[in-house]
């Protein structure tokens, strides 16, 4: 009886420190990036070429007369709007 409570002990520590442990992840610390001094200036670019003019006076063309619409039945449609409810 003595040895089976003294195994059960240990076989229950060793089970217990089986366990896997939680990992502690600490993150790098943050890098500050710092500029350091400016360089010569560079040499002058090169002038681009001049564009092409445009032509001048020249109207462009006039587009087609669209069709007449059909004429109405001579019926007019009155709407009104639904009475408002009476304030209190």
């Amino acid at each position: 009886m003595r040895y089976t409570l003294l195994i059960s002990a240990v076989l229950a520590t060793l089970s217990l420190a089986a366990c896997e442990r939680a990992t502690v992840v600490t993150p790098p610390p943050a890098s500050v990036v710092v500029p350091g001094p400016a360089g010569p200036a560079g040499p002058t670019g090169a002038t681009g070429d001049q564009g092409n003019q445009g032509n001048q006076g020249s109207q462009g063309s006039q587009g087609d007369q669209g069709t007449t619409g059909k004429s109405g039945t001579g019926t007019t449609v009155i709407v009104t709007p639904p009475a408002s409810a009476p304030g209190n």
